[in-house]
């Protein structure tokens, strides 16, 4: 899950205090246009990624400088010493052609990288934009001469000549459209519901559609509702912690979810890093000096989220979340959660823009309506949905958190104080925490694996018992539904479950699928 494979560099370089790092290009490495990928690309697209990303600006936050120092090789300069991720993942810098931005469109007119743009952009990969519809589809095609179609990485794979991606305005429409044929192929699918019940129209019976699982070995992502603490509501732990309890999971993976899911406990689930017991050792060690800002629990408690396993469980945990409440000072009046001091109701909004997030939300604003918490449920379209995420304009939203086996820079998007006020970050909760922010760092300084996993534990525990999200469930598998007309290597990658690039159209099941449904069959 942590190897990269390189592309348009063909080595990098580092000294052992982790001071710098230089890659080399691969003197075949070209754009689509046919000119050389150069080290003025490579620092241009640094500098204005850095400046123009906020994730990018804080990914690469240590880094400094890049500096050709040679027709081939690019080195970066760093800050600190001892960030040992930091040589890798410069890796994963987007390099884009200068001459291509710095140049005009077909009208003359200057680009621009910091502004929408309707012309496909110049690219190096193996696919390019042959054709697209704003807000329909976009197709990809197949570059007959791409440069680097021979490297290990890329034998077997990126076998389709052309791709399209369809774009609907809801899953309904998407889903008709797969069972229809003819224009999807492949459909990802997301809905324990439609997968369990739906998958019997007459293609699948026939074999003409396959269902397919395929299992992952990578971190399951923290899904779950979002408190957004820059709202005073959410100011306070005990609240936060109040709002937990009443999210009933194990009835709602029995009847919602047909049992297919297990409930999140960690942001690094499913991995060593996933704190458990009680902190001892080496994560002991880095959370002792810390010990009188954290809640003491830290030290005395296993975090443990409500099993609803009996018919008591109900009570127990909403009267949980009662008291928690109380402590808070919070209090029922005439069935209503109210501030004990103004009088003012507990009221917020769960901001969604589709039909999972209703149904995961219906059953969790039942259990809080019953404590007196009003809660509501908001449904708008998927832009302004994204503007108003971006801009951290909600007071409750869904969304995921994805993890690596080898965290590290990224941690300062998801957590970090700086991330809190960056507009388009992923700090959804507004975390403003100085023992995270030296958490974060914590992890990112790791001196070696043992160390890593240390500060890993204790970055996931802090979080988790300050309860800035309600968690949810994963599901470590991916579910595929595609129409039968493909070769697939029996052999898929392990971490991702799934690779579509490495299948191909298997000729003869196509020109059957073709004659049957031609005939009306």
């Amino acid at each position: 899950g942590s190897v990269s494979h390189p592309l348009i560099a063909d080595a990098y370089k580092h000294p052992d205090d982790y001071s710098s790092a230089t890659y080399r290009l691969d003197p075949r490495a070209k754009w689509h246009d046919g000119k050389p990928i150069t080290t003025d690309d490579v620092i241009w697209s640094f500098h204005v990624l850095k400046a123009n990303s906020p994730m990018y600006s804080r990914y690469f936050e240590n880094v400094t400088d890049a500096v050709a120092i040679s027709d081939r090789e690019v080195e970066f300069h760093f800050n600190q010493k001892g960030n040992r991720e930091l040589p890798k993942i410069l890796g994963d810098l987007v390099v884009l052609p200068k001459h291509w931005w710095e140049g005009t469109d077909a009208n003359g007119k200057k680009r621009d990288i910091t502004r929408p743009t309707q012309e496909p952009p110049l690219g190096s990969a193996a696919y390019k934009i042959a054709s697209f519809k704003p807000g329909s589809e976009i197709i990809w095609q197949r570059v007959p001469d791409y440069w680097a179609a021979k490297l290990p990485v890329k034998i077997g794979r990126e076998n389709f000549d052309r791709q399209r991606f369809s774009y609907f305005l809801d899953d309904n429409a998407a889903w008709q459209a797969f069972t229809k044929g003819g224009l999807h192929d492949i459909r990802p699918e997301n809905s324990s519901r439609r997968w369990n019940t739906a998958y019997n129209f007459p293609a699948v019976q026939a074999g003409d559609v396959i269902k397919q699982e395929f299992k992952t070995a990578s971190p399951e992502p923290m899904q779950a509702f979002m408190l957004n603490t820059r709202r005073p509501l959410f100011g306070d732990r005990l609240v936060r912690a109040a709002l937990t309890y009443p999210l009933d999971f194990e009835t709602m993976n029995r009847t919602l979810f047909f049992g297919s899911n297990t409930r999140t406990s960690s942001y690094f689930q499913g991995t060593e890093l996933a704190s458990s017991g009680l902190p001892q050792g080496k994560e002991l060690e880095i959370l002792e000096p810390y010990r009188d800002k954290l809640p003491p629990e830290v030290f005395t408690q296993e975090f443990k989220l409500p099993v609803y396993d009996s018919p008591q469980a109900e009570r127990k945990y909403l009267k949980t979340a009662v008291d928690l409440f109380a402590k808070a000072g919070w209090v029922i009046k005439g069935g209503k959660m109210v501030n004990a001091k103004t009088g003012e109701p507990f009221k917020f909004e769960i901001l969604g823009w589709n039909d999972t997030d209703q149904v995961l939300s219906s059953p969790y604003i039942a259990n809080l309506r019953k404590i007196g918490v009003d809660a509501t449920l908001r449904l708008i379209d998927q832009t302004q949905y994204i503007n108003r995420i971006n801009n951290f304009d909600f007071d409750v939203t869904i969304s995921q958190l994805g993890q690596s086996d080898s965290p590290g820079n990224e941690q300062r998007d998801f957590w970090s104080s700086k991330a809190a006020d960056t507009p388009g970050s992923r700090n959804y909760a507004g975390i403003k925490n100085p023992v995270i922010d030296a958490l974060v760092d914590r992890v990112i300084f790791a001196i070696d694996r043992d160390d890593l996993v240390a500060a890993t534990h204790a970055l996931d525990r802090v979080l988790l018992w300050n309860y800035y999200v309600v968690p949810q469930h994963h599901r470590s598998v991916v579910w595929i539904a595609y129409w039968n007309k493909f070769g697939i290597p029996e052999k898929q990658p392990a971490y991702s479950g799934v690779d579509q690039n490495s299948w191909w159209i298997d000729a003869d099941k196509e020109k059957a699928l073709a004659a049957k449904y031609k005939s009306g069959n």
